[in-house]
């Protein structure tokens, strides 16, 4: 779901004298600058595209170099491949697609795309949509019946998705309504039983209906605001305070980032957010030793919310909010010592605006040393005679951090690296839960099938799910990978072989070979899932590799097959997939996810059950939640998180901190230099 607008971009003139440090480390992945971007503006307005009254911009972005052309330029450090960007546009009630040489200031292609689906919305014109209702007879009709004042009350759009409809040549977007005034959370506050329909393109509404009336929820029990609340207040610890004596471990040249035995570069895009590309480790426990790949390219590729009330008001609610809105468009500045601790670096994001001009997103990420007292390995041994050994390696761990507030919730996304090579993945969800004006007071007055639970006086709040897929374009050790199943198979014991034991488990390995064999359902078998590189091996004949663990947000869709959402996000009944490399194949619900009709997704290109064996593969993990809501997620929902890591598998020759030195052993032996400098003097 999406907010109104976003207050805190600043436009282009503000920021046009940035300091030429950000950028002075160019690498092909970089995004576009602040300069490409009025660039690419120019570029645009000056050709026939500018005649059309209509013209707006939907999405400006990278367009990514061949994968080929990438890794000869790592490996050669040659001269920057053609910095190009991929535009979509609207005008004249068509897409345009456009691929823009930035150096050469011009136009390589021009397509408009012929498809039923359209492009994510831009948040000037759901601002617009939003606006429509305030002037509009019936609904003032509406507001008026319920008690609440039209100057209360706040609107924005939202995606209607696609229902079986054999033409729809109408861009069309759902405006919901809600009252503010005495309380922040005017999602707590819907105006329930009104349906809004607005053609984005023409921007006037073409739908009304107004079914039923249900009185607006009392503001009373909804603010969350820290200066609204009143005693007594909840508890809380004390405060912990984040101190690196010896400064911040990590350094930042322009998008490349350092820390301990990573290298990774980290850029913005309007759609997915935080991109993690070129992710590789200095492996010291090898023969030859030197810097192996693990991460070609990974970020959230969609997120698909299926509310489960079919009501005339609630039955479209089935968002794509990376597709329909832009997981980076609505990314929120992250404020320091908030939400993320004092030793964190920030980032700003950039991207074009409606009309073309750039906008800055200020703390778009941060990046930060994380240590909370964990041991990443420790060993006690009492068997030796007359000692006894302890050893332990303290956890300290990097994490890029980005928070996108769609609407009423707030998705916090954390990559984080680790020095045993592990990379490790989550997805909070945190914020204000969709909510529906009810007569109900009490549970006991509930004896029908209500889609959600009575949270709060006249608050019912819908059951849903949320799917964050990810698209992750693993390289180990290099490009030609395998998927392998490691089966645990039980056997009975082997009367040729007396033992007590009647059964044990062993590994059976099973390789896939397309597609088709890489979909998974997990929890359907015991298996570990491993990604190899029968290339590369260990000096005791491992092939090197990386396995995937998943968490206990690992939910897939219960929706029909045949139920239209689900058609849409198909994909969303496996909670893995695994593709060939391709280029184009980014997003997991296609291109167009705005009235898709599912013809172009995840699900459909793994029909082709291409071939995925020793060569370039992509895996696509959904972290998945089932949401029972509970009075303790009203009015604000506490964080809750899952996700997957990726961890070594034979990947290194042992354990890559064993020969690393303890902080407490450093800081002793400074501490000593110290003391015996002082004794000189």
């Amino acid at each position: 779901m999406k907010p109104t607008m976003k207050l805190c971009l600043l436009p282009f003139f503000l920021f046009c004298f940035l300091s030429s440090s950000s950028y002075s480390h160019p690498h092909p992945f970089d995004p576009l600058t602040p300069s490409e971007l009025s660039t690419i503006r120019s570029i645009i307005t000056s050709s026939h595209l500018n005649a059309s009254s209509s013209l707006s911009f939907h999405y400006v972005g990278l367009d990514d170099p061949d994968k080929s052309t990438i890794l000869s330029w790592s490996a050669s450090s040659s001269p920057l491949p053609p910095r190009r960007a991929f535009a979509i546009l609207r005008a004249d009630r068509q897409t345009h697609e456009l691929i823009i040489d930035i150096t050469k200031a011009s136009i390589i292609s021009h397509h408009i795309y012929p498809g039923p689906a359209y492009p994510s919305f831009n948040n000037e014109e759901e601002a617009q949509a939003g606006l429509l209702p305030m002037n509009y007879k019936p609904f003032l009709e509406s507001v008026r019946k319920r008690g609440a004042k039209i100057e209360d009350v706040v609107c924005t759009s939202y995606a209607r998705g696609w229902f079986g409809e054999e033409k729809q040549n109408r861009r069309r977007a759902a405006v919901l309504c809600f009252v503010a005034g005495e309380t922040a959370n005017f999602y707590a506050r819907p105006i329930e039983g009104v349906t809004i329909t607005v053609d984005l393109d023409d921007m006037e509404i073409v739908e009304y209906r107004d079914r039923v009336v249900l009185s607006v929820p009392a503001a009373e029990g909804t603010e969350y605001m820290a200066a609204r609340q009143r005693s007594p207040f909840g508890p809380r610890g004390n405060r912990v305070v984040v101190v690196q004596p010896e400064g911040k471990g990590f350094s930042i040249h322009g998008h490349m980032i350092r820390w301990a035995n990573w290298d990774f570069h980290l850029a913005f895009d309007l759609r997915a957010g935080a991109v993690i590309s070129l992710a590789s480790i200095n492996d010291t426990s090898a023969t030859m030793a030197g810097r192996k790949s693990v991460l070609y390219r990974g970020f959230v590729s969609e997120l698909f919310i299926p509310y489960m009330d079919p009501c005339e008001e609630w039955y479209f609610k089935t968002y794509m909010d990376a597709g329909e809105y832009g997981f980076g468009l609505l990314a929120s500045p992250l404020e320091p010592t908030v939400d993320c601790p004092p030793n964190a670096e920030f980032m700003d994001g950039y991207y074009a605006a409606q009309n073309g001009e750039t906008l800055r997103i200020s703390n778009v990420f941060c990046i930060f040393e994380r240590y909370a007292g964990d041991p990443s390995w420790r060993h006690t041994e009492t068997l030796l005679p007359g000692e006894i050994i302890t050893e332990s390696r303290e956890e300290v761990s990097l994490v890029v951090r980005m928070v996108s507030t769609v609407g009423n919730y707030d998705y916090m996304i954390d990559w984080e690296f680790k020095t045993t090579g592990t990379i490790k993945v989550s997805a909070g969800l945190t914020g204000i839960l969709a909510l529906k004006a009810s007569t109900h007071t009490h549970t006991n007055q509930i004896n029908t099938d209500e889609h959600g639970e009575l949270v709060g006086r006249n608050t019912i709040a819908v059951y849903h799910d949320h799917f964050v897929t990810f698209h992750l374009d693993l390289d180990v050790a290099g490009p030609a990978n395998s998927f392998v199943k490691a089966n645990l198979k039980t056997v009975r014991s082997n009367s040729a072989h007396p033992t007590p034991r009647k059964s044990y488990w062993t590994v059976v390995r099973e390789t896939a070979k397309t597609e088709a064999d890489a979909r998974i359902q997990l929890g359907s078998t015991a298996s570990e899932l491993l990604i190899v590189n029968n290339g590369v091996r260990t000096a005791l004949g491992n092939a090197a590799g990386y396995r995937l663990i998943g968490s206990n947000a690992a939910a897939t869709s219960l929706l029909s097959d045949d139920d239209y959402p689900q058609i849409r996000a198909a994909y969303t009944k496996k909670q893995l997939w695994v593709t060939p490399y391709n280029r184009e194949e980014k997003w997991a619900a296609g291109l167009y996810a705005d009235q898709s009709r599912g013809d172009d997704n995840l699900a459909q290109w793994s029909m082709r059950n291409r071939s995925i064996e020793n060569t370039d593969i992509v895996l696509w993990y959904t972290v998945g939640f089932h949401h029972i809501p509970s009075q303790e997620d009203f009015p604000l929902m506490p964080m809750l998180t899952g996700g997957f890591e990726l961890r070594p598998f034979n990947f290194f020759e042992r354990n890559p901190l064993i020969n690393t030195e303890p902080f407490n052993k450093v800081l002793s032996a400074q501490s000593t230099t110290q003391t015996s400098k002082m004794a000189q003097v």
